[in-house]
């Protein structure tokens, strides 16, 4: 499955989402499972660790990390970032002082328009930052149910 929407991807950003996957692989804390979700690559905490999972989408894996390439950018979704105030601020400094690119981002994804300055090192030490029991107690803080 996730060969089938490897080979899909524009060559343009294919090495780049490959490598992606690899430093996440590499440096999330373990719980995590990779998975196809919302047709992307995506690192999610399986249901037979949080029965409750993604209270948006019931019976789903709650989402933590998810990568893509679309049309016109690569992008790498972290809803730790979305959720947590000072790994935010962490981040967008730490990014601003490794790339000579200004951040392209939304609530929780994280875009670039060129494969040339995406921060591997930065993105490995972004995905070690969250367990996944300390991302459910995130997530829960955040909803209510």
């Amino acid at each position: 499955m996730f060969e089938q929407y490897i080979s899909q991807i524009d060559d343009k950003w294919r090495d780049a989402l490959i490598e992606l996957m690899h430093t996440i692989e590499e440096n999330l804390p373990a719980g995590f499972e990779k998975t196809m979700q919302y047709n992307m690559i995506s690192y999610v905490v399986p249901l037979e660790t949080y029965p409750p999972g993604y209270h948006v989408t019931p019976n789903t894996p709650l989402p933590f990390i998810s990568i893509a390439a679309q049309k016109r950018h690569l992008s790498l979704y972290h809803m730790g970032i979305y959720t947590d105030e000072q790994l935010l601020t962490w981040f967008q400094q730490a990014y601003a002082q490794t790339v000579p690119t200004k951040l392209n981002m939304g609530k929780s994804c994280i875009r670039w328009t060129s494969t040339k300055h995406i921060p591997f090192d930065l993105i490995a030490e972004l995905c070690s930052k969250i367990t996944v029991n300390e991302w459910i107690g995130l997530y829960e803080g955040t909803i209510r149910r």
